[in-house]
């Protein structure tokens, strides 16, 4: 459906996934009146509707990869899969009433900082509007990582990245060659191994896998939490624990033996194969890398038709695939399981100061943000899931807690009678030095690997180095010192 845009609005949402969704609700509550949501998609959702891949699901406990106010009693299992949490931001969109503010398929092309007028000026493929107040919430895992390989354009088979899944591409008696060991992969390579003729596995660094506690949720269980807020209020909150408790790990290594322990006995359990134990067994400190929990991973490596090669991909040939090992590799079929852009947001490149210059010529290839959320020379602008703030928290309990933050700038700026409020470029770097000095013991920085958590730069622009604890209470209420307010 082609929608024409125009006119102004007090605040203009880029995105309707789950952080867009919830952004719209906290406004509305803050009183906020006419909201517009631009989104490129026809439904919504973000990550969760564009990531179809077999065996695709949440790797956080539902009970708290939801929201605060919208808790679900029925989901079928502790961590629920693609189909249920896309219906679960679907039907809560819907009670929340947040449809008539969204036009769907309209792409977002920029938006640029007028000084003069204090309002944002937004193109889009369907019109321009302005607003008062501009929240980025496209996700930082809305654009896939494809690497560019030599030789890509040679290749006569089929080729895709995990989150554009190909489901019209029947993989029965193919040979497939999957890139990557993420998230993505532990899930889908399970999946796909009974109709594969063969799969291999290209592995520049094995993972931590522990197992995945993922039960069915009892039906009677289910009803005593559909009757009982306190019972779901608990479960939640035991969850929440548990999560931090982990988290703590990242901040005193040597917590981490636990995990260490646990993942070498899944892997000697799940593995007959010496030789393979050793290659899928890390060297570096669990929480280094995005921790990752299966039960299926290992079983499905150790099988006859899977090979794990551990070399990374130098270049496509018009067959197959030749690893940094010099080995080539037959292949019909070619899958990308190799994450998302997560430290160079696209958004960036769209997002314009009143000098003309934008988000990624300020960053210049390391992202940062005070407290995750607003830039210095970006008035009225805020980022959801923004750099610095990634945690083994849930993405909701983040953005729900950005949230607190914002309301809070948009509650001020009212009562001080002003219109716009400035991120202080002083606060931003002294917030973002304190950041970089606590990184600097956390296993995300000295655990011994190289993840996605460090940008171009070899700065790590992602990880959140304290408790979510002290997240939510340093965002429950905006600094107006922090800030710069005017009329």
């Amino acid at each position: 459906m082609t929608h024409t845009l125009d006119g102004e609005y007090d605040a203009v949402i880029v995105g309707a996934g789950m952080s867009g969704i919830a952004a719209y609700r906290a406004l509305r509550e803050e009183g906020v009146q006419s909201i517009l949501i631009i989104e490129r998609a026809a439904e919504f959702g973000g990550t969760w509707r564009e990531n179809t891949y077999p065996g695709c699901e949440c790797d956080v406990p539902s009970p708290i990869y939801s929201y605060t106010d919208a808790h679900n009693a029925d989901w079928s299992k502790l961590y629920a899969n693609q189909q249920e949490i896309q219906r679960y931001l679907v039907d809560t969109a819907e009670h929340w009433g947040v449809r008539d503010a969204v036009r769907f398929g309209v792409t977002f092309l920029g938006a640029h900082w007028d000084d003069a007028n204090g309002q944002w000026k937004i193109r889009t493929d369907a019109g321009d509007v302005t607003a008062t107040l501009a929240i980025g919430a496209a996700g930082p895992w809305s654009t896939p990582s494809v690497p560019d390989l030599p030789g890509a354009a040679d290749f006569g088979g089929v080729t895709f990245h995990s989150a554009r899944w190909r489901h019209d591409v029947d993989l029965s008696g193919k040979r497939v060659v999957v890139i990557g060991t993420g998230a993505s992969a532990v899930q889908f390579v399970p999946e796909i191994v009974d109709a594969a003729e063969h799969v291999t596995i290209y592995q520049r660094t094995p993972q931590w896998v522990l197992p995945k506690p993922n039960y069915h949720q009892p039906t009677a269980f289910r009803w005593l939490l559909r009757r009982s807020p306190a019972v779901a209020r608990i479960q939640r909150a035991v969850i929440y624990r548990i999560l931090e408790l982990v988290a703590f790990g990242t901040r005193h290594s040597r917590a981490m033996k636990i995990a260490h322990t646990i993942g070498r006995w899944q892997i000697k359990r799940q593995i007959s194969d010496a030789d393979l134990r050793e290659i899928v067994t890390p060297e570096y400190v669990f929480g280094c890398k995005r921790p990752l929990f299966a039960n299926t991973w290992y079983p499905t490596l150790d099988r006859a038709d899977v090979t794990v090669r551990p070399s990374g991909v130098a270049r496509l040939t018009e067959t197959g695939v030749i690893g940094t090992d010099g080995i080539e590799v037959p292949a019909d079929v070619i899958i990308y399981g190799t994450g998302f852009h997560i430290t160079d947001m696209p958004l960036a490149e769209q997002v314009f100061d009143a000098d003309g210059l934008s988000l990624s010529d300020h960053w210049r290839g390391s992202p940062k943000a005070y407290l995750g959320t607003t830039t210095h020379g970006f008035p009225n602008f805020a980022i959801l899931l923004g750099p610095g703030l990634g945690t083994l928290a849930s993405a909701f309990t983040v953005t729900e807690t950005q949230l607190g933050l914002i309301r809070s700038l948009v509650r001020t700026t009212r009562e001080l009678g002003a219109k716009v409020f400035d991120t202080r470029a002083d606060a931003e770097q002294t917030y973002n030095n304190d950041r970089t000095d606590a990184l600097a013991t956390t296993v995300y920085n000295i655990g011994g690997c190289t993840s996605y958590f460090i940008d171009k730069t070899g700065t790590n622009s992602f990880s959140w180095p304290w408790s979510t604890d002290t997240m939510r209470r340093r965002l429950r209420t905006a600094d107006p010192a922090a800030y710069e307010f005017t009329r």
